[in-house]
């Protein structure tokens, strides 16, 4: 084999290397079950929408759009329409990769999301966006009480948590 033959296997061995080390991420995510992939619109402080889809993300309750939080003296703040501007600054126009974990009683998938390697309910419950849903899951716990130690986001308030406030506004 000349120098020049082998030197051109050499570089096509390379080549293919690369190749072969791209190879899994060539793979569509559509094509992996429970994974919903694409850009995410915000629905409200812990539902977003990808390609239709609705998406309740696992383990955190955000206030309503509607939620309101007493801002002790002054004007109420609205935590509701906060949690969900905040989520939407997360997200931006961003890749959202979400693994379905179930689906809830309106038939919304419930799943854990990130974006840019960073879990989203973590940053929504660390900011004070939102709170750890225990009922349904403790991840989020030690990031619920870091928040409250830092009167993040509605802890510098007093507010009914999300499940509360939603139990008084269904017997109005």
């Amino acid at each position: 084999m000349t120098a020049s033959l082998s030197h051109n296997i050499a570089i096509l061995m390379k080549i293919l290397a690369a190749a072969l080390c791209l190879l899994p991420t060539l793979a569509s995510a559509a094509d992996i079950p429970g994974l919903v992939v694409g850009q995410a619109s915000v629905i409200d402080g812990d539902t977003i929408e990808i390609h239709g889809q609705r998406i309740r993300l696992e383990g955190i309750d955000a206030p309503e759009s509607n939620q309101v939080c007493e801002a002790k003296g002054k004007r109420d703040v609205a935590c509701g329409r906060d949690a969900a501007w905040f989520l939407a600054d997360i997200i931006g126009r961003q890749t959202v990769y979400c693994s379905q974990t179930g689906t809830d009683r309106y038939r919304r998938v419930l799943a854990e999301c990130e974006v840019g390697g960073k879990d989203i309910g973590d940053a929504m419950v660390r900011s004070g966006h939102a709170l750890a849903y225990r009922r349904y899951s403790t991840r989020y716990v030690m990031a619920e009480d870091a928040a409250r130690a830092a009167k993040a986001g509605m802890w510098a308030y007093d507010f009914l948590p999300p499940w509360e406030w939603r139990a008084l506004e269904k017997g109005r």
